[in-house]
């Protein structure tokens, strides 16, 4: 059981690698802005993935870009079959990562926390 967990793991890792740099170079859509995958979770049967990526420099609402990579996910799917050693290529679904804008609004609601304190000292 434990085999399958890192199993899984190592999978998603290289899918991580790999789907950066297919998304880097193979997404012509300029209005993507700069996407990076944060993670890819992997389901124990290997049959689908969850990409969690982050978006920079766009003018779109997060649901638009998830909306344009999960419409390139079959063509990024192939890509990964043609470069990978896996039998079969888990079925991606491309997912916001929020993790990274709620630890950014923490991190300014603990600073502003903070002035508030020595400006009341």
């Amino acid at each position: 059981m434990a085999q399958d967990f890192k199993r899984t793991d190592r999978i998603g890792s290289q899918l991580q690698r790999d789907l950066a740099d297919l998304v880097r170079e193979e997404m012509k859509d300029p209005g993507l802005g700069m996407v990076t995958i944060q993670e890819v979770r992997v389901v124990r049967d290997l049959s689908q993935a969850k990409v969690f990526f982050t978006v920079m420099g766009t003018d779109l609402p997060v649901s638009e870009c998830a909306k344009r990579l999960n419409q390139a996910a079959g063509h990024l799917r192939f890509l990964l079959g043609q470069q990978s050693k896996l039998r079969t290529v888990p079925k991606l679904h491309f997912v916001f990562d929020e993790s990274v804008e709620r630890g950014q609004h923490l991190a300014s609601l603990i600073d502003q926390a903070v002035a508030d304190n020595h400006s009341d000292s």
